[in-house]
């Protein structure tokens, strides 16, 4: 059996986070958001899930994830163009860089104030 981690993150709107998510890629893996009141996606082996709460405050939100990739300069270079074409949700992307601990890596600000570190070995 193998064992995971999936974050739970919060969502100030489960569809406006679906449709910023399925720009970099992500599909939705579980109901529609109205369903659940929960939403599951899925990019290859990523794996986040999201539960709403109309009252957060995406520049307070505290909730992050990180997320192991390949190639984080290859990623962020697709995602840059469409995150800051989403800028007006207050979604963000920051550049990479290299870390002291041997890892490239990037940060995406979702809507809702979630922050996405996204890393790969040096």
């Amino acid at each position: 059996m193998s064992e995971r981690a999936v974050p739970i993150l919060i969502s100030r709107d489960l569809s406006e986070t679906l449709a910023f998510l399925e720009r970099l890629g992500f599909e939705n893996r579980g109901a529609a958001p109205g369903v659940w009141q929960y939403l599951i996606v899925g990019r290859g082996e990523i794996e986040l899930h999201y539960v709403e709460d109309p009252s957060v405050d995406p520049l307070r939100t505290a909730a992050m994830a990180y997320v192991y990739v390949d190639d984080a300069q290859a990623l962020y270079d697709a995602w840059a163009p469409l995150v800051t074409a989403a800028e007006e949700t207050g979604s963000r992307i920051v550049e990479p860089v290299d870390t002291d601990y041997g890892v490239r890596e990037f940060a995406v600000v979702d809507p809702s104030g979630n922050l996405l570190r996204v890393g790969s070995p040096l």
